[in-house]
């Protein structure tokens, strides 16, 4: 299939930006770091091409479905949307480094997708068959999406954080290109930001899907539940900046810890635990 090719291509346009970053983080030359973004845009063209073209197929397959409806399918688009998120931040605030810690996420996501996972376009099972599997899984990694982009940063300031304390932050030096950490805190605070509402519409549009497919809201099956314990986690980091004034290092682990439990929750219970969501599996 020619969408499979344009994804692989992709997947090398994403290598060579995360590449063009780690030099530009080492060498801290302008025109390299500016290539990096380059390389991720001209990859997040050809990957949306190839996702346009993945539908098509698969309506001329006679099963006419997005491509949002198995594992392969969605860690395509999580690094799609990583690449999106961190597209409007680089273009807004032109802090090219920070793509040296959120690229990596989007290209081990197609890495693991087009070496391991099975790329065959199938059926939907009755369960998916409803426009709310379009809501709800763009509305959740779009979420999931700005929370990678908020853990990348969050890193960042942890290192920078480190570094300033120990007064090995000298002008010129590895860490001279990094934001300030007033900055990279700001950053993390408004990416968890965008990525809070979509996660509870994710989950509100998870809600009204499970009634549509099993006649109930909620079932506190595993995915639900640990979807219920990212979104406390995240909106626990938002309650501790609004009213304890929460920020600097106590606020990036907790968007780090976030993101963990992010993972777990998409990867984790699709992987290793049973229940309605088991068909997210391998």
């Amino acid at each position: 299939m020619l969408s499979a090719k344009l994804f692989n291509i992709t997947t090398i346009f994403y290598m060579a930006s995360t590449l063009a970053f780690f030099v530009y983080l080492a060498g801290r030359n302008n025109r390299i770091g500016l290539s990096g973004s380059i390389l991720a845009w001209i990859g997040f063209a050809v990957q949306t091409v190839a996702t346009g073209l993945r539908w098509k197929e698969s309506y001329d397959m006679g099963l006419g479905h997005a491509p949002l409806s198995n594992l392969y399918e969605s860690v395509v688009f999580f690094a799609w949307s990583i690449v999106l998120i961190f597209g409007i931040i680089d273009a807004k605030y032109k802090y090219r480094v920070i793509g040296a810690f959120v690229m990596p996420f989007a290209l081990l996501g197609m890495t693991w997708a087009q070496l391991y996972l099975p790329a065959d376009i199938n059926p939907l099972m009755p369960a998916l068959q409803s426009n709310w599997l379009t809501y709800h899984v763009i509305t959740c990694f779009l979420g999931y999406a700005a929370f990678a982009v908020a853990c990348g940063v969050s890193i960042m300031y942890l290192i920078k954080a480190r570094s300033e304390a120990e007064g090995s932050d000298a002008a010129g030096g590895l860490l001279s290109i990094f934001p300030p950490t007033r900055v990279l805190d700001e950053l993390n605070y408004k990416a968890i930001m965008v990525g809070f509402p979509l996660l509870t519409l994710g989950i509100i549009t998870g809600a009204a899907w499970a009634n549509y497919a099993w006649g109930t809201y909620w079932s506190w099956d595993p995915k639900e539940t640990w979807s219920l314990i990212v979104w406390f986690i995240y909106a626990a980091f938002l309650h501790a900046r609004f009213t304890k004034g929460w920020v600097g290092k106590r606020a990036a682990w907790l968007s780090i810890i976030g993101f963990v439990a992010t993972i777990f929750c998409y990867l984790g219970v699709n992987l290793l635990l049973s229940g309605l969501h088991s068909y997210g599996g391998m």
